[in-house]
């Protein structure tokens, strides 16, 4: 097994946390991981994406150009990524920002709505917790209440209002998931 995802979107959106947590639940679950970011210098609003490989061997290279998952959480992502997707690989792009324009058929495409949930929620920094449970969901590499667990020892009490509206944002996302992988 050899997940090689490409995380992207503005700065701020929470693509290096989403990479961040999911790296680490990997190596909660003894997989060979890795976790490279590249951003530009803007604090917010720059490009921003991240590579994360899980792998039960071992990685050669951190560097992703042919990834099997591509998160495009806003227009230029998806269109910077999206023909860098291998043949039955899946693209999840966040369908408040992103408009479906790739014109290939041997992908799987999931639109999450990712701004409508983090508005839903009343806490618009909860705009990357659906992608971590949609891919909890669909990849079945850890469970939403393991990521609960990370996210409660990464951030501890001090936010823990934060964790609980985030698991309801994961939880909202395993849900896209299990409503159209049936």
């Amino acid at each position: 097994m050899e997940q090689k995802m490409i995380i992207a979107g503005f700065g701020g959106q929470g693509v290096l946390l989403a990479g961040q947590l999911l790296a680490e639940a990997g190596m909660r679950k003894n997989k060979k991981v890795t976790w490279m970011p590249s951003y530009g210098p803007e604090m917010r609003g720059g490009f921003a994406n991240c590579s994360v490989v899980i792998s039960d061997d071992t990685i050669g290279t951190p560097i992703i150009t042919d990834p099997n998952l591509l998160v495009a959480m806003n227009q230029p992502s998806f269109d910077l990524f999206g023909q860098k997707v291998v043949s039955g690989g899946v693209i999840i792009y966040n369908s408040s920002l992103v408009t479906d324009s790739l014109q290939r058929d041997d992908l799987t495409m999931i639109p999450l709505a990712c701004n409508e949930i983090a508005n839903r929620l009343k806490q618009p920094k909860a705009i990357n917790m659906p992608l971590i449970g949609l891919i909890s969901a669909m990849t079945k590499l850890f469970t939403i209440e393991e990521m609960h667990q990370l996210m409660l020892e990464k951030f501890g009490q001090a936010k823990a209002d934060l964790i609980d509206i985030n698991l309801q944002a994961m939880k909202m996302g395993a849900t896209v998931y299990e409503n159209i992988s049936h």
